[in-house]
């Protein structure tokens, strides 16, 4: 049996990790601004997380969410409490596909007449069933995926959103704070707020897609926070864990929970819920949420200094930072990890998007510019 080839792979072969570095097989160090696609968020195999793991590991991996679990108690408490959503309820997943699916469920469960939802255009919210109806990229959108449920809309233009919703019949508006695979464009505060307030006004469950944006990358611990919204529905993943699979879904109190309703296999287990509490442990002690919101700050205003016909616009929040290039982000990405071993990510055809672990340093961000001008 061969791998189903869907993955275009750079010819790397990454074995080990510490902090915001990545070794090859071969002994190269890389600087990693790209953080496995926004999952690492405490650092590659920080000594607590190993720990708190490995402890859990000795005692029972998994078991199934037929008897009590403590350790999700625990973390939809700390969560609560970390993020400012006390009074919200938790329920624990896998993957951030599936916490959009299951967001999405809710607000029609919530609503049985509406049956559209509106999305933003360049919106990207996972593979699965109604999550990639809800993501604006057809080439991804199986036929049978494709349940015109949905309208897609200019992000930062309020009027067409306010005309869908006074139509009736949306269950839910789902919303990325800051677009990622859209290419860090940034909802602005007047927008959001007369969104959440048009939802309000004709029901409509606002949902918020903080999977890449959220848990502390904006330098707040949810994007939407800079944006002065509070969301009915909260979906988030990738730096949940720190590389180990797990997803959330943060619901308001007006959603009564129904036995059998919702349901996962995995989902929550005694393994995931360790490593989610290690990197709630490190967020405190470590104080990484402040680090993204200044060393974010600081490398955006270092890569605007760059004086280079190459860049035309740098953008982002936090530690998630968009450079939008005048030439193919390829050109750039490439040499980047060949020449000078650092990992980026990308976005559509001209956007390098900047995704590293949160506790980059201001010493490794004036790595990477340096790195980076060589480059261009």
């Amino acid at each position: 049996m061969k791998l189903f080839d869907v993955y275009p792979l750079f010819d790397v072969n990454i074995v080990k990790g510490e902090g915001c570095k990545v070794w090859d097989d071969k002994g190269q160090e890389y600087l990693d601004l790209y953080g496995g696609h926004a999952v690492i968020s405490i650092g590659h195999s920080h000594p607590h997380y190993i720990k708190k793991v490995s402890e859990q590991l000795n005692k029972i991996g998994f078991y199934s969410n037929s008897v009590i679990n403590k350790l999700q108690q625990q973390l939809a408490e700390r969560l609560g409490k970390i993020s400012g959503y006390d009074d919200y309820q938790l329920f624990l997943i896998n993957s951030g596909a599936e916490a959009n699916e299951n967001a999405l469920k809710l607000a029609s469960f919530k609503n049985p007449t509406a049956t559209r939802i509106l999305s933003c255009e360049h919106a990207f919210h996972g593979r699965t069933s109604l999550a990639v109806e809800v993501t604006n990229n057809p080439k991804i959108v199986a036929p049978l995926n494709d349940n015109h449920h949905v309208r897609f809309l200019p992000l930062n233009d309020i009027e067409p959103w306010v005309r869908e919703l006074s139509r009736g019949g949306v269950a839910a508006v789902i919303l990325e704070p800051i677009q990622g695979v859209g290419g860090i464009q940034m909802a602005t505060p007047d927008f959001a707020q007369k969104l959440a307030y048009a939802c309000k006004r004709f029901g409509a469950t606002l949902i918020c897609d903080e999977i890449q944006c959220g848990y502390g990358r904006s330098g707040k611990f949810f994007a939407h926070q800079w944006l002065g919204i509070k969301p009915d529905i909260i979906t988030v993943a990738k730096g949940i864990a720190n590389g180990f699979p797990m997803g959330a879904v943060l619901i308001s109190p007006e959603f009564e929970p129904v036995y059998g309703q919702l349901g996962t296999t995995f989902g929550g287990n005694h393994l995931a819920c360790a490593a989610a509490l290690a990197v709630l442990d490190v967020f405190e002690e470590e104080n990484i949420v402040n680090n993204a919101h200044e060393v974010g700050e600081y490398l955006v205003n270092e890569i605007k200094k760059i004086e280079s016909e190459k860049i035309k616009e740098v953008r982002g929040r936090g530690l998630m930072i968009g450079i939008d290039l005048a030439v193919a982000h390829k050109e750039v990405r490439q040499p980047l990890i060949y020449q000078e071993h650092c990992f980026t990510g990308c976005a559509g055809a001209n956007v390098l998007r900047l995704l590293p672990p949160l506790c980059l340093s201001k010493a490794e961000a004036d790595e990477f510019v340096e790195r980076f001008k060589r480059v261009l």
